[in-house]
């Protein structure tokens, strides 16, 4: 029986499994390893650093086929380095792919469907019955990533500075400057535009208990995150079925911190999905995106050729 390993490679942490047959072998944690947030030397540090300890509890030297859905996999350069660690690690055969790509198929199996990721960044991937691939959002937290942790922060703010302007109740600044150890508006505005500027993505669990307990720009901030995670889904649904001739409804998976966190986003998300195609299928639970890699490992080493990896921007 193949023993197989799965990364998944989050914008804020990762995770690894070593599995045979169905037996998991070992599990471990560590940091980032994308590049564009923790540098280059700190991604492959805590790859190795992870590897070593997933590999030593497993007990094993070396896997038949591993599989990493890693974000950001198309940037220049790193399923390159990613492969090269794996090799030091000996790993015979292996792929490098989106973290959106393992979530997928952590929810579908290779079958046709749509996954909401919704997390420190956003991106929304759907699958047809014929294979064909649809996508949308993901852009990036400055230029896209709607309904994103980051994104709840970044407007989180904003919409309070609004509010202080036209002198609206909120408690949302004075929140935000406890958070980042400013004092008066001012200095927290010198942070917020900086550069490299904070991590907003931070500010949204406290954005989320803010909308809970009734403030009006929180709950306006979450209102519209859902709004944008569902129109992403239908406008996935709507491209599945114009240009892949789809004739029944496919199922939606979620998964990410945003959604799997925030109950007012997800009620939300839910409600307008139920509202816009009452017959299309959500998963009530989010999906384990690590599943996935396993799935896609061990299909790999199950195979005489290599599985074709999807690449797309996560």
């Amino acid at each position: 029986m193949s023993v197989v390993l799965g990364i998944d490679g989050g914008g804020t942490r990762t995770r690894a499994s070593i599995v045979e047959g169905e037996r998991v072998l070992a599990f471990a944690e560590n940091g980032s390893i994308k590049r564009l947030r923790v540098g280059a030397k700190a991604a492959e540090q805590n790859l190795r650093e992870l590897l070593g300890e997933v590999f030593q509890q497993a007990g094993v030297k070396g896997v038949e086929a591993a599989s990493a859905g890693v974000a950001s996999a198309t940037m220049p350069g790193v399923p390159e380095w990613i492969t090269a660690v794996f090799a030091d690690f000996g790993v015979e055969r292996s792929e490098v792919v989106g973290d959106e790509v393992i979530a997928l198929d952590a929810a579908f199996k290779g079958g046709p469907g749509i996954l909401q990721i919704a997390g420190t960044g956003t991106n929304c991937i759907g699958r047809a019955p014929d294979g064909g691939r649809e996508c949308a959002g993901g852009w990036s937290s400055r230029l896209g990533d709607e309904g994103s942790g980051y994104w709840i922060g970044l407007h989180g703010v904003r919409r309070a500075l609004n509010a202080y302007d036209r002198e609206e109740p909120t408690r949302v600044l004075d929140v935000v400057g406890q958070i980042w150890g400013t004092k008066g508006i001012d200095e927290l505005v010198n942070l917020g535009d900086s550069t490299p500027g904070p991590d907003f993505s931070q500010l949204a669990p406290a954005i989320s208990r803010l909308a809970e307990e009734g403030d009006a720009v929180a709950l306006g901030v979450l209102e519209q995150a859902a709004k944008d995670l569902a129109g992403f889904v239908l406008l996935v649904r709507e491209k599945l079925g114009r240009k892949h001739g789809r004739t029944a409804e496919v199922p939606v998976a979620w998964i990410g911190s945003v959604l799997g966190k925030s109950r007012l986003v997800r009620e939300g998300f839910f409600a307008r999905l139920k509202a816009a195609a009452p017959e299309m299928p959500v998963l009530d639970r989010e999906v384990v995106a690590i599943e996935g890699a396993v799935w896609r490992a061990q299909r790999m080493a199950e195979s005489p050729a290599p599985v074709s990896a999807i690449r797309s921007a996560g």
